[in-house]
């Protein structure tokens, strides 16, 4: 494949940005970089500031971090004008993101420990907000990955700093393009290549790339809505395609529509940054009243608190009972965090049935994590009996279909029963292609295989001879042998460890009594130990003895 040279590159992606509607601007250093700024402002805010003014500007634009700049970004400014009166004005517009000033220029000189040259900048009211680096056909990404690197540490910091309000790189060699967040301590593995909505990859920068991500209220959109400042780090973080995809989906749902919907993430992809996207998101909405994400365990309810918090400082005060939950239904908190339980209590017992039936008919949206888990049982429908104008979505990364619906009182049911449709779907297949997750080394070891389906008669008998067969004590004395036989081969020698997933808290217990029991007889000298929830262990205990 012939070798297509940068400048070729560089000059037919800024045709397409100019046919996406970016204004060429040539500017060739931050002289000229400044003077655009102070027209692009005044143009956009349709004010005009002295000089003096402009200085007051500038003073507020260098002032931090990348991290606090970010904030500045977004942030409404105010400075004293020269007759004392106050001036108002704004950096970019969050709110209504096509409405501000584009630009495109290329081969900025900025000056710093050295002299570097940016190969494509696109400037939204006159501040580089987006910073593209080519590379020609046939080169790694990494290289201009590298290249920006270098950047960082050499130029972007020098004079006023205003390359410190990139936000989103990009790099491409043509073929490939991905995109990160600005982020000093990013790894090339936290590079994205961007997707369609059935997570198909658009790599080309010219053909797909350029259109769909590039587009001005898309990089607008993704700059004021899907960029998030995570205050535990003080970092920039830009989220997934795939994230990006389910949380419009979501959003959309609520805007448009009254149905309910799940999203099918798989297990590793980062599913809490998704949920928080979308309920800070639902937050702002007017007609919203409140936003309840519900999780299925009191470990989680503190866990995605301190995470929630952690994208946003002090999004979410946690609900340590239920008590307290009540009060935050019943006060002017939009977000809410909890468990199932405590919102079970919130709409079940009589001491707080009487605060909670004001809010009977207002607008919530229910967010469920690991919906499948949560929502099977009597507590989804006393749920959706006692609220009468919510709609409710389920995250998962199993999601329960008719082939594997396990019955209750309530009768089988699957996440499309309980939720509706599925509003986006990025699966294992998806994650083990973008390297979000670890690919599968699986290894049959005797497996019992079912009857045909097709001769087996009609009628459901569910988990008595399996469990009589599948944990039988013979069965688990050869699983046991063959642990210890394998366990060094399978870790390369205990260079890892190993987790082994068993089928119920019984038989966990009877699984640890015979490793014990052989290496007490000198057969292995294997660490174990056992892990459990403490409430499921003694709702399992109980049920079983």
């Amino acid at each position: 494949m012939a070798k297509q040279p940068e400048l070729i590159l560089e000059e037919q992606l800024i045709a397409k940005l100019q046919e996406l509607g970016y204004v060429l601007v040539h500017i060739q250093n931050e002289t000229e970089l400044i003077a655009n700024l102070k027209q692009q402002l005044e143009k956009h805010n349709n004010i005009v500031f002295s000089d003096k003014e402009f200085e007051k500007v500038l003073n507020i634009l260098s002032k931090g971090s990348v991290f606090e700049k970010a904030k500045t970004l977004r942030e409404k400014q105010h400075i004293i004008k020269d007759n004392g009166d106050n001036l108002y004005f704004e950096f970019i517009n969050t709110e209504q993101w096509c409405q501000n000033q584009y630009q495109v220029t290329h081969q900025v000189s900025m000056e710093g420990k050295y002299k570097n040259r940016y190969d494509v900048t696109l400037l939204i009211n006159g501040l580089p907000l987006v910073q593209i680096e080519l590379k020609r056909r046939g080169l790694e990404l990494k290289e201009a990955f590298n290249q920006v690197n270098r950047y960082q540490r050499h130029s972007f910091s020098s004079s006023y700093g205003l390359f410190q309000y990139i936000q989103i790189f990009v790099i491409s060699n043509g073929v490939n393009t991905k995109y990160y967040a600005n982020n000093r301590f990013q790894s090339f593995k936290q590079t994205f290549y961007w997707t369609d909505i059935e997570n198909k990859r658009l790599t080309n920068i010219l053909n797909g790339f350029a259109s769909d991500f590039l587009e001005k209220c898309h990089i607008s959109k993704m700059i004021c809505k899907y960029i998030v400042l995570n205050e535990t780090s003080k970092i920039l973080m830009v989220l997934r395609p795939y994230q990006y995809n389910a949380v419009e989906a979501l959003v959309d749902r609520v805007m448009h529509s009254r149905k309910n919907g799940y999203i099918w993430h798989t297990t590793g992809s980062g599913k809490t940054l998704t949920s928080f996207k979308a309920s800070q998101i639902l937050t702002r909405l007017s007609k919203i009243k409140k936003v309840v994400f519900v999780v299925d365990r009191k470990d989680l309810d503190y866990q995605t608190t301190k995470e929630f918090n952690s994208f946003s400082k002090g999004s979410v005060d946690g609900t340590d009972n239920t008590r307290q939950l009540v009060r935050q239904f019943t006060d002017d908190t939009k977000l809410i965090v909890t468990t199932i339980q405590k919102l079970n209590a919130a709409i079940s017992k009589k001491h707080f049935l009487e605060r909670m039936k004001p809010l009977q008919d207002e607008r919530i949206v229910f967010i469920f994590d690991e919906c499948h888990r949560s929502q099977f049982g009597e507590t989804h429908q006393r749920i959706i009996s006692f609220f009468r104008n919510i709609q409710m979505f389920g995250f998962t990364g199993t999601p329960i279909f008719a082939e594997n619906a396990v019955k209750n009182e309530l009768g089988k049911k699957t996440t499309k029963e309980l939720f509706g449709e599925c509003l986006h779907k990025y699966v294992i297949t998806d994650a083990i292609r973008d390297e979000n997750v670890l690919k599968f080394s699986v290894e049959y070891v005797g497996r019992y295989r079912n009857r045909d389906s097709a001769n087996e008669i009609d009628i459901q008998v569910e988990d008595i001879d399996v469990d009589e067969l599948m944990e039988s004590q013979a069965r688990l004395e050869k699983i046991v042998d063959y642990i210890i036989a394998n366990h060094n081969r399978k870790t390369h020698s205990r260079e890892f460890t190993a987790m082994f997933c068993v089928s119920s808290i019984p038989a966990l217990i009877r699984y640890y009594e015979l490793l014990y029991r052989k290496k007490m007889l000198g057969n292995h000298d294997l660490k174990i130990a056992t892990i459990f929830s403490y409430l499921q262990a003694k709702r399992t205990l109980h049920k079983k003895y």
